[in-house]
Parts: C-alpha cells; structure tokens; sequence
C-alpha cells in the first residue's frame, strides 16, 4: 500500500506544470518550540491546494495524537483526523511544495524513502527545514537563528551554520528528511529559531523571524501582520511579568549580555537546555510554562 497520493491530472492541486519548486517543511512535534515553525508555514497554506496526501494510518500513533471528536448537541458529529500533506504556494512566480503536519510517530525510514522519491518526482530543486528550539535567549532581543546547510554558503539572511564542533541530539523528522534529501542530490538546508526556555505557549516573535528568513533565503517578501500583531502583544505581557519579579528581570538582563557579547551556545550548552526542557516537564510541540501563558 503506497504511503501517499498525489493529486490528480487538472485538479486544483495536480503539479504539473510546477517550475523548479522548493520543498520547505516543518512539523507540529519536536523541534518546534513555541510552534514557531508550524505557525510560520500556516500563513504560506492558507486555502492552498493539497499537492500530496500521505496516508495517516501508517504514520500516526492515534492514542497519542487522537482524531478530534465533534459532539453537537449530544450527537456525535464529526471527526477531523491528523493530516499530513504537501500544499503548494506561489509567490512572485517562486514554487513552494509546503509539508506540514503533525510529526510522524511510526515508519519513518518508510516515510523518508517516500519523501526522497516525492522529490524528485516532482522536480524539487532545494530543501529547506524550519524548526525551533528552547534556548537560553531573552525575549527582549532579536531572535537568533542557526543553520544547518549541506553545502557552504547556501545560508542566507546573515545566518551562519552551527554550533561548532559536534553535537549529539534526539533527531527530528525535519532533520532526518534534511539529511536524506541532501543524500539524495537534493541541496538541502534548515533554519533553527531559538525561543526563550522560560515562555510557555506559542512564540509568534520566532514565526516572524522564520519567515523572514525563509523570504530571504527565496528572494520573495514573506510576512504576516497577524503573527507580528501577536508577537508585539505577547512582547507587552512579558514585559510586564519580568517588571513585577526581581529575579526573573535579573536572569533575563544575564540573558541580555550575553547576547550582546554576540556569543553563540556551544553544543553543551544547547544539549543541557534540551535536557532541562525534557526534566521540567517539556512535550513535543510546546514549551515548559513560564511567564508567557
């Protein structure tokens, strides 16, 4: 049984006629701290036609990511499953092939395969993965990005690769498809908000920052006023939860310098904050409670 299904001949999604698109990822689960990534390609696929649907039954685990039950008026009404698919968008004539979703829980092997052959079936000329992780950055500073790149100086948007040296972390499905399509003769590269550890729920700040980015690295102009909208509102609030509590307000000023050192996190450094936000409670696809509830 095929893992997924592409559109048909003159549908609204059939990719024929797509132009050197690029395929560009980000998934609901781990590596996307405060949703950044997920909220981020959201504003790309609004309304957009469904290029590729991939087969949920072989994928998902549905005691952990349950179909949502609509009950009216004591009926049991409807039931809206966890979707994994490929959208297209097109913005000033550049191609995107967007997949978004929830992470799979089972058959990734399987289901990097298929993606590596989706690939190149339909033409893909670069990857790129979005993704966001908790750090110990302050949320009254621009929000850093690193990269992943599988070829020097494909980066853009003054983002550079890192950390240095080597770092051992659990994988995301984002990466592992990075890595395989680069395999695959696929240039491929990721961008990695880092949102503040101590904010709880989504962080719009980083979404913006990703697209940003992502516009930059496609030579288009990609924004949303909504998110920005959001990111200033959530900006306020935290404000002025650090202005009430002298020790957060001295943490998040240690924060502060040392950014302005410019000093990146070694890969310790970036580990411990993985393992803390594992310790203190943290779940795939949200962030530990802090002050920005």
């Amino acid at each position: 049984m095929s893992l997924y299904r592409i559109a048909a001949p003159g549908t609204p999604g059939d990719p024929g006629d797509l132009v050197e698109p690029t395929m560009i990822a980000a998934f609901d689960g781990w590596v996307d701290a405060g949703n950044a990534a997920t909220a981020a390609l959201e504003t790309l696929v609004d309304d957009a036609p469904i290029v590729v649907s991939f087969d949920g039954d072989q994928l998902f685990d549905y005691r952990s990511r349950r179909p949502t039950l609509e009950i009216k008026d004591g009926s049991l009404a409807d039931l809206t499953w966890p979707e994994l698919s490929v959208r297209r968008a097109t913005v000033d004539d550049r191609d995107m092939l967007i997949l978004t979703g929830p992470e799979p829980d089972d058959r990734w092997q399987t289901f990097r395969a298929a993606v590596a052959e989706l690939g190149q079936r339909l033409g893909v000329v670069e990857w790129i993965s979005l993704g966001a992780i908790p750090a110990a950055v302050p949320h009254t500073r621009p929000v850093p990005v690193l990269g992943t790149t599988s070829e020097s100086g494909r980066l853009r948007g003054g983002v550079h690769p890192g950390p240095a040296g080597v770092l051992r972390v659990p994988a995301a499905t984002v990466s592992v498809l990075e890595l395989t399509m680069a395999e695959h003769g696929i240039p491929a590269v990721g961008y990695f908000a880092q949102v503040p550890h101590y904010v709880s729920g989504p962080y719009p700040a980083a979404s913006v920052e990703l697209l940003t980015i992502l516009g930059r690295h496609l030579g288009v102009e990609l924004s949303s006023e909504t998110l920005a909208e959001e990111a200033r509102q959530l900006r306020t609030r935290l404000d002025a939860a650090t202005a009430l509590e002298e020790t957060t307000r001295a943490y998040v000023e240690r924060l502060e310098a040392m950014v302005d050192e410019q000093r990146l996190p070694s890969g310790e450094e970036l580990i411990s904050e993985i393992e803390r936000f594992l310790r203190e409670g943290g779940t795939e696809g949200s962030q530990r409670p802090g002050t920005g509830s």
